[in-house]
């Protein structure tokens, strides 16, 4: 290898990639234990496709757009790393291959439009929401990851800090979200049938994933096993943890119990809230960051209630609104540039002009995106694949089997009259109405 290659910061890189790979699982039991039983499959297929769909645009053209030098108007990067040409195994970035940076960012890519699958969920055509993540990427997170973390792109000259996705990864699925959403329109039965979980185990094995996986997320950023991922490590645990406890206060005094999906949800919000600022605060700042995103967003999930849209597992209310509050309380609450320290308005200033503005080209593409699959492909499912359940309609497939608890049938202690449906069809039926 080359002068300047390390290989612990090699290794440590390569483990934090693998770490966020597993996010991706891990979030999509998070959001398929959140959905009704007739739908389980199709949540945990969002998410899982785009392991397949981003990891082969990112090595055709994802990367070279993302962190390729930049044209000059720092938008876009340029395409000299087409099929990743160029590279080879001894190149360097810094201390690590390019390889390695390259694999460690492919994972960001992969998981963040897996988050926006939550916005959706029960009511999206699979063929076309496997269209809407290739074009998303595309046209919303590869140019987004350019201008934040890449050193010619607009938002990182601004000075905006973000150290491990708040704009690019949460604030940009978030609203991506809510542009599709508004397009695709309300579940059949919002606001007038039950839709609660259908498996709180499930969510709460999700959320550990995602907590244990967010490690790699935050303090592999740091791109060596240094001090700085030491900081970005401890405070991504501090802070969520805070937030936690912070939900479920806000919980408590507003509804009366502690549960288990706002334990699990608040433990997200905090990931998504110290993601931006874990390398930028003390420990006081990600308690600080935590506790006021754990409240927050538990105020913020309701308000699809109020305003009449149907985020189904809360993606605005998590991700748009904990990213944003992440992304502008460094500005407060940064050890060297924000309030706290006596630093004055410009790194707030700068932080909301940064987390603004990708908000607004996010919900705008995604909302362009969405209609232009809407209008020529059709982007919602029909109302019989959608009431029928769409993981039968989509993956010809159901997640439980109700029958084999019985033996294929339902033991009826009379004979069946004639005219009556025969046991196997009464046990099909149960297994679709559940």
């Amino acid at each position: 290898m080359p002068k300047g290659f390390d290989a612990g910061d090699t290794a440590f890189v390569l483990i934090c990639a693998a770490l966020v790979m597993l996010m991706t699982p891990g979030l999509a039991f998070f959001y398929g234990g959140m959905v009704r039983v007739k739908s389980v499959l199709n949540m945990l297929m969002m998410s899982f496709i785009s392991l397949g769909i981003v990891s082969v645009l990112w090595v055709a053209y994802g990367y070279s757009l993302a962190f390729g030098d930049d044209t000059g108007a720092g938008l876009l990067g340029n395409l000299d790393f087409l099929g990743m040409k160029g590279i080879t195994a001894t190149t360097l970035t810094g201390s690590i291959p390019v390889f390695a940076f390259a694999a460690f960012q492919l994972m960001f890519a992969v998981i963040t439009p897996a988050l926006i699958s939550g916005a959706l969920a029960d009511r999206a055509k699979f063929s076309a929401w496997m269209l809407f993540i290739a074009l998303w990427v595309t046209l919303v997170y590869f140019p987004v990851a350019h201008w934040v973390w890449q050193s010619g792109g607009w938002i990182f000259k601004l000075g905006v800090k973000d150290f491990a996705g708040g704009t690019a990864v949460h604030i940009n699925a978030g609203m991506a979200g809510l542009g599709a959403l508004l397009v695709l329109g309300k579940r059949i039965g919002f606001r007038k049938d039950p839709m609660r979980p259908h498996s709180l185990p499930l969510v709460m094995l999700g959320s550990g994933l995602l907590w244990f996986g967010w490690f790699g997320f935050n303090a592999g950023s740091a791109l060596a096993a240094d001090g700085t991922a030491a900081l970005a490590f401890i405070n991504t645990q501090v802070a969520t943890g805070a937030a936690m406890l912070g939900w479920l206060a806000y919980e408590r005094v507003r509804h009366g119990a502690f549960t288990s999906l706002g334990a699990a949800s608040g433990a997200v919000a905090g990931l998504v809230a110290i993601t931006p600022a874990c390398a930028a605060v003390n420990i006081w700042g990600a308690l600080g960051i935590g506790v006021i995103a754990g409240a927050v967003c538990a105020w913020a999930v309701g308000l699809k209630y109020r305003l009449g849209y149907d985020d189904s597992l809360d993606v605005v209310g998590v991700h748009a609104v904990g990213g944003m509050a992440g992304t502008l309380l460094i500005g407060v609450f940064d050890s060297t540039d924000g309030l706290t320290a006596g630093g004055g308005f410009g790194q707030l200033g700068r932080q909301a002009a940064g987390a603004f503005a990708v908000a607004a080209y996010s919900l705008a593409v995604s909302w362009l995106l969405a209609k232009a699959i809407d209008v020529t492909l059709g982007f919602r499912a029909t109302e019989e694949e959608e009431v029928g359940g769409i993981d039968q309609a989509f993956h010809a497939e159901t997640a439980y089997d109700f029958a084999s608890v019985t033996g294929g049938v339902v033991r009826t202690a009379a004979p069946v009259a004639a005219g009556s449906p025969s046991p196997v069809q009464v046990a099909q039926k149960s297994e679709v109405d559940a």
